[in-house]
């Protein structure tokens, strides 16, 4: 598949599925204890789901975080400055670009998403509501290095990666999620790039197991979709009344896990290789890191990003920290 700017983007086989959506649900689903990466939640539905997640009662991040970038926009133009492509990584509906784009009179707007559709509706959208600012929607996995569209290479670079996103990977994958950044923004090419990154922070362990268990069931929704896609993409039979949506708070690892618990004992096929789950057994869908400063912090530098600047919300619930990324030294 490639996108408008004629960039190739997914690796699909003869049947049209992604060969890297079947390895990871086949290789996390013969895993003790079975799991699946988290990205894999964003089909179409998948993302509408999400977006009707941030709406709930109980999410408060998206609130939190929009209330930053409402009110320190004079602050990310005096210090990110004008004339910068903004590459937002995974940018689902892009709801809260606007503010900062806004803010710091950008060159052009490149958002990166896995979810083809939903990017490109979404993209549209800002592209009408910002007419004279040249738009590259590039749908492909950010996780890796991502080939930008040749327009906006010789540009400085501002990556945007909103939500607490970061925290939904484990250290050693965010770490090299941070490193990826880097060199799709074209740190290794000489430039100086920046990133703006909301990074979610540790709380009362009730409101965050209500933030990804919301009263309306939207989350459970999202969480078993997951197991939707895979019998629609992967030829599944997973009987998915079968699995129940839960959210924990792991204090030890500090953050809250999804995971689909079986209420019986099943057995399915995903793409004909056979898999069973006794009652209580789990599939662990996703992790919510949640961060201190210092945390926040160390992460950033092990990923070749050295912060600049920190907000939180009013309540001190949310953060969103400004980087540039780091210079290459061989001592301290």
């Amino acid at each position: 598949m490639k996108s408008d700017t004629g960039i190739a983007l997914v690796d699909l086989d003869e049947d049209g599925v992604d060969r890297a959506f079947r390895a990871d649900v086949l290789k996390g689903l013969r895993q003790r204890p079975k799991a699946i990466p988290a990205r894999w939640f964003y089909d179409e539905e998948g993302s509408r789901l999400f977006e009707q997640i941030t709406q709930v009662e109980e999410y408060y991040p998206t609130r939190a975080e929009r209330e930053i970038l409402e009110a320190r926009g004079a602050q990310f133009a005096e210090l990110i400055g004008p004339g910068r492509a903004v590459v937002e990584f995974g940018s689902g509906s892009s709801f809260k670009t606007p503010l900062l784009l806004e803010a710091i009179d950008p060159a052009a707007y490149v958002p990166l998403d896995i979810s083809g559709d939903f990017l490109r509706e979404s993209a549209a959208a800002l592209a009408e509501k910002f007419p004279g600012l040249p738009v590259h929607p590039v749908e492909a996995d950010f996780m890796r290095r991502v080939a930008l569209p040749d327009e906006v290479v010789p540009l400085k670079k501002l990556g945007f990666f909103p939500g607490s996103t970061i925290g939904n990977m484990v250290p050693r994958t965010a770490v090299d999620l941070l490193r990826s950044m880097r060199a799709t923004l074209g740190a290794e090419e000489g430039e100086s790039p920046m990133l703006l990154i909301g990074m979610d922070l540790v709380k009362d362990r009730e409101v965050l197991e209500a933030a990804y268990d919301d009263g309306e069931g939207v989350t459970a929704a999202f969480n078993l979709n997951l197991l939707t896609r895979i019998n629609r993409e992967l030829d599944g039979t997973i009987p998915v009344e079968a699995l129940a949506h839960e959210a924990v708070w792991n204090d030890k690892l500090g953050r809250i896990e999804m995971h689909l618990r079986a209420t019986r004992d099943i057995d399915f096929e995903v793409s004909g290789e056979r898999f069973s789950m006794t009652e209580g057994e789990t599939i662990h869908t996703e992790n919510s890191h949640k961060f201190t400063r210092r945390g926040a912090y160390t992460l950033l530098l092990a990923g070749g990003w050295t912060p600049v600047e920190r907000w939180l919300d009013a309540q001190e619930r949310f953060s969103v920290i400004l980087a540039r990324a780091t210079e290459q030294r061989e001592a301290p």
